[in-house]
């Protein structure tokens, strides 16, 4: 089933190593950045002073901010560094695709005339590389009406949870997201740092896109129309990753249930275009296979493989030869899961080494667990089958503007260095 995926990494490698040609764009075009916030003031005044720095015409960008149902300071903060704001209260209408809703048609009817092009949306919790804008806008001068990014992190180094996240969404950047746009099939949208041409938002009638997981819904449903999702390697932007399993579980419980649910309602269309759509079929399979709870085989596997353990032990003629083998089996999952999540680690640690901003020591570290951190999504998986979810908040606390990230990284290598020196050192004097 996913087996193009290994093509995919293959025409990802022979891009790294080529020589990329240089862009330019006929006409710098004029933006409105959508910022949902939900109790941000801690982070959300560094996301907006990153936007205001970029090496773009300030005047073709302004800052949309949409206090949702906030009981801190957020509005306050996100005025005083330049956004216009708009506070919203509903509580029965939960969750950032209402606040982009209800945040489109306010900018709609009191700021239309300014005509912006295209529509940013970014996570209060984000900042952005200062060339970010000016390299958005190179792909979107080329025609492309939904754009992604590179998706970094903001705080890679604290534990194996951060680390996990962040290593996870390099590889969709590097091996899905870049593979798909030199062989132009879709993309597909992640969580956050992403451009919408002002056509997608006037077909669509503002967005329209409530699941739990509004971001792949959003992106099935416009590979499902024919349109073609575009990726930016050179626009990134650095995200904050839950730092707690706690955090993690809630956060990646409501991902699990909004995959179900996407599934559940554009499934059958997906299906459909696979025979349908001739000119759009492979995006509708790659779409499918994104959403499809391929998973639940998985565990399903190894369930049946514990029960045959447990008839196993009950059995005195075959049970040695039961338990063996089922035991073997679920062995020789985990091996090969581990290997797989392992590779796909360690390869994408090598080609973004230089973008991943923590040690030499901890990067090699943290390949050990990610296996383990993609192995916490089986008891997820499970528990949203059968599990009533509703969105709730993540905390966001890293405060850090990009420099903060890259010289965390230099800092250490530096402290490295002088580690080893001292070794030396204290070597020869002994």
């Amino acid at each position: 089933m996913y087996f193009y995926q290994g093509v995919y990494t293959l025409v990802a490698l022979i891009s790294h190593f080529a020589v990329k040609p240089s862009e330019t764009a006929a006409k710098q075009h004029k933006f409105a950045v959508l910022i949902a916030a939900r109790n941000e003031q801690a982070v959300i005044g560094e996301l907006i002073k990153s936007i205001k720095n970029q090496n773009y015409p300030r005047k073709l960008i302004d800052v949309f901010v949409v206090a949702d149902n906030c009981t801190d300071a957020t509005a306050t903060v996100a005025r005083n560094a330049g956004a216009i704001v708009y506070e919203r209260f509903n509580t029965d209408l939960k969750g950032k695709g209402y606040a982009l809703n209800y945040m489109i048609h306010r900018i709609e009817e009191e700021y239309g005339e300014r005509g912006y092009e295209g529509f940013f949306v970014f996570d209060a919790d984000n900042v952005l590389d200062e060339n970010y804008v000016a390299e958005m806008n190179k792909k979107f001068d080329k025609g492309y009406k939904v754009l992604t990014s590179y998706r970094n992190s903001k705080n890679y180094a604290q534990n194996w949870i951060t680390a996990g996240y962040a290593l996870w969404f390099l590889h969709e950047a590097k091996y899905l997201n870049n593979p798909r746009m030199i062989l132009k099939t879709s993309c597909a949208i992640s969580g956050t740092g992403f451009l919408l041409h002002r056509d997608i938002i006037k077909r669509n009638g503002g967005w329209v896109h409530y699941l739990l997981t509004e971001d792949i819904e959003f992106s099935i449903s416009e590979v499902i129309k024919g349109e073609v999702i575009g990726y930016c390697g050179t626009a990134m932007l650095y995200d904050e990753q839950p730092s707690t399993f706690e955090q993690s579980w809630h956060q990646r419980l409501r991902w699990a249930k909004g995959f179900y649910q996407v599934f559940g309602r554009y499934g059958a269309k997906l299906f459909k275009g696979l025979a349908v759509n001739k000119s759009n079929a492979f995006s509708c399979y790659d779409m499918l296979m994104n959403i499809m709870p391929a998973l639940l085989i998985s565990i399903t596997s190894i369930v049946m493989n514990v029960i045959f353990a447990f008839i196993g032990l009950q059995s005195n003629i075959l049970g040695p030869y039961i338990l063996e083998s089922a035991l073997s089996a679920i062995m020789a999952t985990a091996t090969i899961y581990y290997i797989v999540l392992f590779s796909i680690g360690l390869l994408t640690t090598l080609t973004e080494w230089n973008n991943i901003y923590c040690s030499a020591s901890k990067k090699l570290f943290y390949l050990f667990t990610f296996p383990f951190f993609i192995f916490t999504y089986l008891p997820i998986s499970i528990v949203a089958l059968f599990k009533k979810v509703e969105w709730r908040p993540i905390a966001h606390n890293c405060v850090v503007s990009v420099d903060d990230v890259r010289q965390s990284a230099e800092a250490a290598a530096l402290s490295k260095q002088a580690e080893v020196s001292f070794q030396r050192q204290w070597t020869n004097l002994k």
